[in-house]
């Protein structure tokens, strides 16, 4: 399917049928078959030496290098990523963020990364980078005027996320990504909310773009893994820090995320109009100070998503009206159709109680809210999977009922 002429006009929701399906990587079958190998075999030793010169994919190596399996879903996520010029899988969506930053940071270099940014990532920044020698500072990606100011003559790189991990606030990424490569400075956006399909993160300005695949791409909860895509500059080097690091995916695992990426469309699709469909259900309660979901008219960064991004999904949060955090947990523990754990973007519907007040550095937690300046931080995060939105807003009424008896 990829080799169909003029394959790159087609539209995102052709592509993601069709990319990474080349015909020497599938042959007669639709998928690309499973390739289980660690030994690749040469037909001579002038073959092997020949082959040595190259490091590409498509050719054959080592098993560390991968095979068509692996291929074909690089291809296929490069292909989706206007401006890619490649893209490296890593076993997990954490080790595509730590991977991208080892290959960008040395010792000595200062990293900015957003306040609002996953947990693990500011960890690794605290622990590992610190003791890599590089130093992790935090800034607000909403406040524009006081970012110029944050850079120094030894800021290497900028780590973005939008929307913000648990509270999604959403930033002008363009004009961060923008004002970091004025400074000097490699842009770096984890884009797992959004997908390349909602936000065209390289076609924006960032230089790197990740994505955790564990979410959206294998859409069944039964896969851990990440990704990096970035252009001709960028790519070589994800790609030789990737390999010197020991990097690899298994070929099952990428037979499943390439299985799930065929109908990440039509899911995303459908798993935002039924977000977007709770999330106004959930700001017309009583018991709800504010809903943090950017795809709301009126939210919080509603503006910025309208103009900058094509798609969203089905993942937000909400703020209780009053209340204490043991009554957040039993309005939690009272739903029937939402699971109690981390992760999302799969086909179920997940519920997590949020404390993001814990990591934050410099921004405020709360949120302003209009409708409530006082509201209180006890928080939930949803993950909408593909049940029916109306049965999810009645279990979501019932464990209302809950808090309120609470």
């Amino acid at each position: 399917m990829s080799d169909v002429k003029d394959f790159e006009n087609l539209s995102t929701a052709t592509k993601v049928v069709g990319a990474g399906r080349r015909k020497e990587w599938t042959g007669a079958v639709v998928n690309p078959p499973i390739w289980r190998a660690s030994t690749h075999l040469y037909e001579s030793t002038a073959a092997l030496a020949a082959n040595a010169q190259y490091n590409e994919d498509g050719r054959f190596f080592y098993g560390r290098r991968g095979a068509p399996t692996q291929w074909a879903l690089c291809d296929a996520l490069t292909a989706l990523e206007p401006g890619a010029a490649g893209t490296v899988i890593y076993p997990s969506g954490l080790s595509a963020i730590t991977g991208a930053l080892l290959a960008v940071l040395n010792p000595g270099d200062v990293l900015l990364v957003s306040d609002n940014a996953y947990d693990p990532t500011r960890a690794f920044g605290m622990g590992f980078l610190a003791d890599f020698g590089v130093e992790t500072r935090f800034f607000d990606p909403l406040d524009l005027d006081a970012y110029p100011a944050a850079f120094c003559d030894r800021t290497a790189a900028v780590l973005l996320e939008a929307p913000g991990s648990l509270s999604m606030e959403v930033c002008d990424i363009p004009e961060l990504a923008r004002i970091a490569r004025s400074k000097g400075a490699i842009s770096v956006l984890d884009n797992t909310w959004a997908s390349a399909l909602g936000f065209p993160a390289l076609e924006r300005g960032v230089d790197i773009t990740l994505m955790a695949l564990t979410k959206h791409v294998g859409g069944h909860s039964d896969l851990m893994m990440g990704c990096a895509s970035a252009g001709a500059e960028l790519y070589p080097r994800l790609r030789q820090r990737a390999q010197q690091l020991g990097i690899v995916v298994s070929p099952d695992d990428a037979a499943l995320a390439l299985r799930g990426l065929r109908t990440l469309a039509l899911r995303l699709e459908q798993q935002t109009r039924s977000a977007l469909t709770i999330a106004q259900f959930l700001e017309s309660r009583a018991e709800v100070a504010q809903v943090l979901c950017p795809m709301l008219p009126g939210a919080p960064g509603h503006d910025l998503w309208t103009r900058d991004f094509t798609g969203g999904c089905g993942l937000f949060s909400f703020v209780f009206r009053g209340g204490s955090a043991q009554d957040r947990d039993r309005f939690v523990d009272a739903l029937g159709l939402f699971g109690i754990g981390f992760s999302w973007g799969g086909y179920e519907s997940l519920a997590l109680p949020i404390k993001p007040a814990g990591i934050r550095a410099v921004m405020a937690w709360p949120p302003a809210s209009d409708n409530d300046p006082k509201a209180d931080c006890h928080a939930v995060r949803l993950a909408i999977g593909l049940e029916d939105t109306g049965d999810l807003i009645a279990d979501i009424e019932q464990a209302l009922a809950a808090w309120r008896a609470s």
